[in-house]
């Protein structure tokens, strides 16, 4: 139950994020606006960082590197083909319902935070750490992803009221499919090997497709060097620090707990006696 309860709350902090954003969208959309500006190449990097530093190293350890690197193809493939479907059939049903472009918008977004989850949970089936930066990685481009859909949905004539309330809805997209994916087993009976590398497709996805593109066509300036890749290797680096300290820390703490709960470390008293069996 502790688990559960843990997996819950990490699942929560996008939607969290991403319902303060809403917010902060309806008072105040420049002061948003802004915000999405500054961490859209933020999200990029710890995308990436997610990706590269963390969940295709840990899947290596716990498979072979061909099942890995297969499952992040696959993982690419599923969210390319999600989202040319979902803007094929935009495009074909424009012409007779200009509103259906609202339940569109939020079945994408549903999905997406779903696919989230998913990643999340095969993370923290593996380890807290795992999952505890993953989160991250996943709340950082939450934000920006947050506030074009919310614009769009604005647009559309969406009461700011009903703005809210579909957020808080598609939000408990990522619970459900992280709660539905760790219920199916233990990191003993799925492949969470696979699990990750999907996940890591998914992130990868996101950064190269849409993030990363999208700080190219908006960038104002020719220097190589500004403050947007600045804030991509700064989004990178925060998920290097986050990926080492966690797994120094809390992977550590869990292996010794569960190491001593099996009776491997000695359980050594005030006297200095060693009381293991």
């Amino acid at each position: 139950m502790n688990d559960y309860l843990q997996l819950i709350g990490l699942t929560l902090i996008g939607g969290l994020i991403s319902l303060s954003v809403a917010v902060l969208l309806l008072s105040k959309r420049k002061l948003a606006e802004a915000l999405a500006h500054y961490t859209t190449p933020f999200a990029a990097g710890a995308l990436l960082g997610a990706v590269f530093l963390d969940l295709l190293k840990d899947g290596i350890e716990k498979t072979s590197s061909d099942t890995v690197l297969l499952a992040t193809l696959i993982g690419m493939l599923i969210f390319f083909f999600t989202e040319r479907f979902l803007r094929w059939f935009h495009h074909h049903h424009e012409h007779e319902d200009e509103n259906a472009t609202k339940p569109l918008i939020i079945a994408g977004d549903t999905l997406h935070n779903a696919l989230d989850g998913v990643a999340i949970a095969a993370a923290f089936l593996l380890n807290p750490a795992t999952g505890i930066v993953t989160t991250i990685a996943v709340a950082a481009h939450e934000i920006p992803q947050e506030i074009g859909d919310f614009g769009l949905l604005l647009k559309k004539g969406m009461s700011r009221r009903n703005v809210i309330l579909v957020n808080i809805g598609s939000a408990l997209g990522t619970t459900v499919a992280g709660v539905i994916t760790y219920a199916l087993g233990s990191a003993d009976t799925l492949p969470i090997g696979f699990l990750l590398g999907l996940s890591a497709g998914f992130l990868l996805y996101i950064a190269a497709s849409d993030i990363i593109p999208e700080l190219h066509e908006h960038s104002k300036t020719k220097r190589l060097f500004d403050w947007q890749p600045m804030l991509l290797l700064l989004g990178v680096l925060v998920v290097g620090l986050s990926v080492n300290l966690a797994h120094r820390y809390i992977q550590d703490d869990s292996k010794k707990e569960y190491i001593q709960a099996e009776g491997y470390l000695p359980h050594i008293d005030d006297s200095g006696h060693d009381h293991t069996e």
